[in-house]
């Protein structure tokens, strides 16, 4: 049997954002359901190096398939400058569960990306209005770019207002998209206020103030994926209602974590998490709501989900490479 090899390219031309979409929703539901496995990630940590490595292994039964994977992913925030290579990298192993053979070998960096961005246009289309149609983002970066494309799949989004500390990524940005959405720049409270925000940064102190949102704004916290990160208000998630996509992830290394290790929010003040909403045995947004958060570590069931939809669609139109992998 051959192993799929599938590069960048191949990743971004077959994991359409859409289907990528609807396969990461049915994940938050499996898990909630027990059809998933999801050993906690571990960690790596490097100093020395300015970075850490992340092992991500998931299986995920969704209606007529199951899969497993395992990513190898890294965050080294000194690349670009210093090595001239993104700050994360990843690659993926996606399996036959029934018999351990390696389907595919993937790019896991683009794979990430998509999957990032799907997980905030699933927990938007559950938390926020259904007429919003602003999108504040913090952070220019290519993340930015993806959780726009993710967030415009299920909301009817017309401005767009974008923070960035670095003047040219914030310009780069707005005529990226200038031609589809009425984009802008301007500063962290600007784009705070709008009906859906999403921050994307490496923070370790809150940047967001509490006053700055809107009355029904719902944020996707994405920035905060290791332990000390923390980009909003204490009084913003004491005041949402506050959803996350996994307990454990998010008390050690998601928005949450730093209030919650020094006894600011305790679990009372977690509304769930995110796959008990999708599953339906939480309400979403309900008519009295205000602000929601969504605390988004990322999962590993997320990125099996996305590799599903790699995978599946390069088998279908014969995009990557076969090449023998392990011995049969």
């Amino acid at each position: 049997m051959q192993t799929l090899l599938l590069g960048p390219d191949d990743v971004v031309e077959c994991a359409d954002l859409p289907s990528v979409i609807d396969a990461v929703e049915a994940a938050f539901a499996a898990d909630a359901r027990g059809d998933t496995i999801m050993p906690a990630k571990s960690y790596i940590d490097l100093p020395e190096y300015n970075g850490d490595f992340r092992s991500m292994p998931a299986y995920v039964h969704v209606g007529d398939w199951d899969a497993a994977a395992v990513k190898w992913v890294n965050v080294h925030p000194d690349n670009p400058a210093d090595h001239d290579l993104p700050t994360v990298l990843g690659t993926l192993i996606y399996s036959d569960p029934e018999t351990a053979f390696p389907l595919a070998v993937m790019d896991g960096t683009n794979l990430t990306r998509l999957r990032t961005g799907a997980a905030a246009a699933v927990a938007t289309d559950h938390l926020a209005r259904s007429d919003a149609d602003s999108l504040g983002l913090v952070g220019a970066g290519v993340q930015a770019a993806t959780q726009l494309e993710a967030i415009a799949a299920v909301r009817d989004i017309e401005r767009v207002v974008v923070a960035d500390r670095n003047d040219e990524k914030q310009q780069a940005f707005v005529t990226q998209f200038a031609d589809r959405f009425d984009a802008r720049a301007g500063s962290l409270a600007d784009a705070a206020e709008c009906d859906v925000l999403s921050t994307i940064t490496p923070v370790e102190s809150p940047i967001v103030e509490r006053e700055w949102l809107g009355e029904y704004t719902h944020v996707n916290a994405i920035g905060a994926d290791a332990e000390g990160k923390h980009e909003h208000d204490d009084r913003t998630l004491l005041d949402a209602k506050l959803v996350i996509d996994d307990y454990e992830q998010c008390t050690h290394s998601g928005e949450i974590n730093v209030p919650w290790h020094e006894g600011v929010l305790s679990d009372d003040d977690i509304y769930g998490e995110l796959g008990r909403i999708v599953a339906g045995e939480l309400p979403g947004r309900e008519p009295g709501d205000g602000i929601t958060v969504f605390d988004s570590t990322g999962l590993a069931i997320q990125d099996v989900a996305a590799a599903h939809v790699a995978y599946e669609n390069a088998r279908a139109v014969g995009e990557g490479s076969d090449f023998t992998l392990v011995g049969t």
